[in-house]
C-alpha cells in the first residue's frame, strides 16, 4: 500500500534507476500507444525484481520516486501493485486477480484469527460466485482468516502468495494455509480480518459482478454483508462485524484502512457505554493532532463528564495524501456526533508522537492539553484491551 517514504542516503542501483526512468516516461506519456510502450517495459522490469526476490530495488525506487514527484511515484506504485495483484496465468487464455474481503470487528473478548472449516469455505465460495464475482469465474480461497500481522509481508512475499493462490484458482481448489509458523495476533478491541482469494476469468472478461450490465457495487456489498456475514459470524463469537466490499488486494486493504477509522470510534463509544454502564451524554471526547516531522495522526481521548481522567483512546491515522490542510477533525467530530457525543473538544497543539514507555500504548490528549495514558476504572482493569488497533 502506498505510504510516504523517507529519503535514503547514497546512490541507487541500476535496476532501481531503470524503474525510475520507466515510471517517469509513463508519467509524462501523451497517448495510449505510448502508455502501452512504457507499461510493457515497466512491467517486465518489475517482474525481474519480483522473480529475484529483490525487495530492496523496489523499495529504493519507490523512495526516490516519492522525492521526485507525486506523478512518478503514483505510476510506479500502481505498476508494482498491479503486477502483484495480477500474477501470470498458466496459459494466455485467462486473467488472474488476487483479491481480499476484509471485515472489521470489535469485541470485549479476543478477536479470532483462525482456520476456516471446509463447510464454511464451501458456503463462502457459493456466495462469492453468486453475488460478488462475474460469471465463468474460477475461485480459490485461502482457508485462514488473517489478522493484519499475518498477511504476507513486503512486495515479493505478497507476489509469491498471490501466484500460489492464482494457480489454485484454475482448479477451483482452495488453498490450505500452514499455521505452524503463523505470527501471534496482538489483542485489540477493534481490528481487521482478511479473507484472501484469487479469481481466474477468461482473458479480458469481467472479474466482478458489478462489471456486468445487471450488477452493481451496492448490490454486491449488500449481498456479501448478509450472506458472508451468516457464514463468518459463527466463527467470531462475541464480535460485532462490518464487511468491506471484496476487491483487488491493495484496493480492499486501503478501503479497510479507511473504514476502520470511523468503525474504531463507533466501537470505542459502544464499548465505553456497555463497560462503564453510563449514558452517552456522560461521555466527552478530546481530539488532537500528533506530529513527527509532519502530522501523522489524530488521537481521541475519552473522559467521563466532570472528570478529566482519560479512560480510553482511539488513533485516527492519516492516509494517502491527507495532511494538515485536510479538515480531519471535522470528520472525526461528525462520527462522534453520530454516536451521540455532544461534548467534543478539539485541541490545536502539535503533540509529539509519544507512546507509553512500559507497554507501548499510544498516549492520548487530556482536557488540560497534556498527553496521558488511557486508564479504565479499576473495576474494569484487565478484562479487555485498553486501546484500539
Amino acid at each position: 500500500m502506498k505510504r510516504p517514504r523517507s529519503k535514503r542516503r547514497g546512490g541507487i542501483g541500476r535496476h532501481a534507476e531503470e524503474l525510475l526512468w520507466l515510471a517517469g516516461g509513463l508519467a509524462e506519456s501523451c497517448c495510449r500507444i505510448e502508455d502501452r510502450y512504457w507499461e510493457a517495459r515497466l512491467t517486465a522490469t518489475i517482474d525481474t525484481a519480483l522473480t529475484h526476490n529483490d525487495e530492496d530495488t523496489l523499495d529504493t525506487a519507490l523512495d526516490q520516486a516519492f522525492n521526485r514527484g507525486e506523478r512518478i511515484y503514483d505510476e510506479l506504485a500502481d505498476a508494482i501493485e498491479s503486477r502483484i495483484e495480477t500474477p501470470c496465468a498458466p496459459t494466455g487464455e485467462h486473467d488472474v486477480v488476487f483479491i481480499a474481503a476484509p471485515l472489521l470487528a470489535w469485541s470485549r473478548f479476543r478477536i479470532p484469527a483462525r482456520s476456516l472449516p471446509t463447510a464454511t469455505l464451501a458456503n463462502l465460495r457459493v456466495h462469492l460466485l453468486a453475488h460478488v464475482l462475474a460469471q465463468n469465474a474460477h475461485l480459490a480461497l485461502a482457508d485462514f482468516l488473517f489478522s493484519p500481522d499475518q498477511l504476507p509481508q513486503g512486495y515479493c512475499d505478497t507476489a509469491a502468495f498471490a501466484s500460489m493462490l492464482g494457480r489454485a484458482a484454475f482448479t477451483n481448489k482452495d488453498l490450505h494455509i500452514d499455521t505452524d509458523d503463523m505470527p501471534e495476533t496482538a489483542q485489540f478491541l477493534s481490528d481487521t480480518r482478511y479473507l484472501l482469494a484469487a479469481v481466474a476469468v477468461p482473458r479480458n472478461g469481467a472479474v466482478f459482478r458489478w462489471q456486468e450490465t445487471d450488477g452493481s457495487r451496492a448490490d454486491a456489498l449488500a449481498q456479501w454483508r448478509g450472506q458472508g456475514g451468516d457464514c463468518l459470524a459463527p466463527l467470531l463469537p462475541g464480535c460485532a462485524l462490518e464487511f468491506v466490499l471484496p476487491e483487488s488486494y491493495f484496493a480492499a486493504c486501503r478501503a479497510a484502512d479507511k473504514n476502520s477509522r470511523s468503525y474504531s470510534v463507533r466501537a470505542s463509544v459502544a464499548y465505553l457505554l456497555t463497560s462503564l454502564d453510563v449514558p452517552v451524554i456522560k461521555l466527552r471526547a478530546i481530539i488532537a493532532p500528533f506530529w513527527d516531522e509532519q502530522i501523522e495522526e489524530y488521537r481521541i481521548g475519552f473522559t467521563l463528564d466532570g472528570d478529566d481522567d482519560v479512560v480510553h483512546g482511539v488513533v485516527w491515522p492519516l492516509l494517502g495524501a491527507e495532511d494538515e490542510t485536510v479538515d480531519v477533525p471535522a470528520e472525526i467530530e461528525a462520527v462522534l456526533r453520530e454516536c451521540g457525543i455532544g461534548a467534543i473538544k478539539v485541541l490545536d497543539h502539535r503533540f509529539p508522537l509519544e507512546y507509553c514507555d512500559d507497554c507501548g500504548a499510544p498516549l492520548y490528549p487530556s482536557p488540560e492539553g497534556e498527553v496521558v495514558h488511557a486508564e479504565m476504572p479499576e473495576t474494569e482493569e484487565g478484562q479487555i484491551p485498553r486501546h484500539l488497533h
